[in-house]
């Protein structure tokens, strides 16, 4: 009887523990993208003349360079991002030295430059390094729409 009971008990700690810990979010990471991938996910600069967003949520567009010392820093702030913010943007790197056409068409010219891109509207841009906490501002209230916390 006393095995029963230690079998039930040690069983009914385990099944509790296991009950009570917490979800883990889905980890989303940014998402590289090419000529192909840009105009099927953000906007096809070729064939419209006026912007209008084809993703599904909002995203952060990040346009670096290897050769660039602050998107280096910057890289792993978005990743981070990416992971925290999970399901609700997306987070996107073009690398400028390959798609050279898509920088042309933005008029990127100082590196790194992030637009977030929100539902509707026109996006809004940030040139250069900027910390965790301004970048989290700035999706909270470009993007998700959610007021300051007071």
């Amino acid at each position: 009887m006393r095995k029963i009971t230690a079998a039930v008990a040690v069983f009914g700690i385990v099944f509790s523990v296991w009950a009570v810990e917490p979800q883990v979010k889905k980890t989303a990471k940014p998402i590289v993208l090419n000529k192909t991938s840009f105009t099927e996910k953000v906007f096809d600069y070729n064939n419209e003349s006026e912007w209008k967003y084809k993703g599904d949520k909002p995203a952060i567009i990040d346009f670096w360079a290897a050769w660039c010392g602050p998107c280096r820093q910057v890289a792993p702030v978005l990743e981070e991002l990416a992971a925290e913010y999970g399901e609700e943007i997306y987070v996107y790197k073009v690398n400028v030295d390959e798609e050279t056409e898509i920088a042309r068409a933005f008029g990127i010219q100082s590196l790194p430059t992030i637009l977030y891109v929100p539902m509707t509207g026109t996006p809004q841009g940030v040139l250069g390094a900027v910390p965790k906490s301004q970048l989290k501002k700035a999706v909270d209230a470009l993007l998700l729409n959610k007021g300051e916390e007071k």
